[in-house]
């Protein structure tokens, strides 16, 4: 089975955070983005927003790193998952997270991170502007050339529109 895993294109981004909100309320039933395992890195004076979240590595640092061995890669879903029952709570996987994708939640006293929903990611569903999406892994690198290739082509047009005008 090819794994899923998620597009982010922060291009689309609005900021809205709907994304969080779902997140929060549909693994801990609270309105509270502090809970959400997907975060948005804004730069609000230039008006960049940023999803961020568990990229699923292929080599992950943070499973590499827990001393307590509570992440691991499901060999059937390809995902990087998280057993509660074994995790100490060190926040070593948080440090060395190269997407800042791990997060301790002090309300609860845990680590948390994305788990894509089980299969069903909720950002992707509910995010309008489609700035998220839910992908087989081997389809990324096509459509991050597709995008590359389109903005190359409108940069050509908009140098020969220069040109000519």
């Amino acid at each position: 089975m090819a794994q899923k895993i998620l597009k982010i294109e922060h291009e689309k981004c609005t900021g809205c955070r709907l994304c969080e909100l779902v997140c929060a309320v549909w693994h801990h039933h609270v309105s509270n983005p502090a809970r959400s395992r997907i975060r948005i890195v804004k730069w609000e004076s230039e008006g960049v927003y940023v999803p961020m979240a568990c990229q699923q590595c292929e080599d992950a640092p943070c499973a590499a790193a827990c001393p307590a061995k509570a992440l691991s890669r499901n060999q059937e879903t390809g995902r990087v998952e998280l057993d509660y029952d074994k995790c100490i709570g060190c926040r070593t996987c948080v440090s060395v997270c190269p997407f800042g994708a791990m997060h301790f939640v002090p309300i609860d006293r845990k680590v948390i991170k994305c788990d894509l929903c089980d299969g069903d990611p909720q950002c992707v569903r509910f995010c309008e502007v489609k700035a998220i999406e839910f992908v087989d892994e081997g389809d990324l690198g096509r459509h991050k050339g597709r995008e590359a290739a389109r903005r190359i082509h409108s940069a050509d047009k908009k140098a020969a529109e220069l040109q000519s005008g």
